[in-house]
């Protein structure tokens, strides 16, 4: 039996794939109330990639498909609590079933980062009572993280094709790529193994992405077998 809940949702410029750290600074009025109501409760939310080519009442529309972030640390930046640091880890991925709008529309020319843009949209959260959720929120269904081994020839496979890419693009712009240099690089985020697992494949596919929606289509792989391809298909030098 499918069970569906409802979550806040986060749109953000990158993919937070299961078991990933993520840090972020909240800023906005909407965000800030997005982490009060989660602190309130079980600590969780929806990260989702933004849709460039899509927005509901004026905000960015997130992909279908994310990840459940749980905060494990929130952390007040000065005293006035408007600014929030927020340490999560990420859990299941979910597919939207249903969008739910929020309670106020984007304010013409809106600057999330000025006085006078937090202002504008505390105003019209009081306007419409106060009582509303600003943030997105969504109807979703809980998806399985993937289950399976990664084979060590698979994952070496993978190796060799993200230091071909590396220095295929390095070419195209006359520098040099010294090879232990990309060894220091695997070793500094801990990708040198012998013991491959999923996440050691989602942290070299976004050290072989070149933007966020390289990496949709690999939270989006539901078996191992499907993973690699995807892995592979990344790594491949246009």
């Amino acid at each position: 039996m499918t069970v569906i809940q409802t979550i806040p949702i986060f749109p953000l410029d990158l993919v937070l794939f299961p078991r990933q750290e993520l840090q972020l600074r909240i800023f906005e009025p909407r965000y800030k109330q997005l982490v009060d109501d989660c602190m309130l409760k079980d600590g969780l939310f929806g990260v989702c990639l933004i849709r460039e080519d899509r927005s509901v009442m004026g905000w960015d529309l997130p992909h279908d498909v994310g990840t459940m972030a749980k905060i494990v640390k929130c952390q007040d930046v000065d005293l006035d609590g408007l600014h929030l640091n927020i340490d999560t880890m990420g859990r299941n991925p979910f597919r939207i079933k249903r969008l739910i709008e929020p309670s106020i529309p984007m304010p013409e020319n809106y600057d999330p980062l000025s006085v006078e843009g937090h202002q504008i949209v505390v105003d019209l959260n009081e306007r419409d009572g106060g009582g509303g959720a600003m943030y997105i929120r969504a109807e979703v269904e809980m998806l399985s993280e993937i289950d399976g081994d990664i084979s060590l020839p698979a994952w070496e496979n993978l190796v060799f094709l993200w230091k071909k890419k590396v220095e295929a693009q390095a070419g195209s712009s006359d520098s040099v790529v010294d090879p232990h240099a990309l060894d220091g690089l695997l070793k500094q985020f801990y990708l040198q193994t012998d013991t491959p697992t999923i996440e050691y494949v989602y942290s070299l596919c976004a050290l072989g992405s070149s933007v966020p929606a390289d990496l949709q289509n690999i939270l989006e792989a539901t078996t191992v077998d499907e993973l690699l391809v995807r892995a592979v298909r990344l790594m491949e030098i246009a």
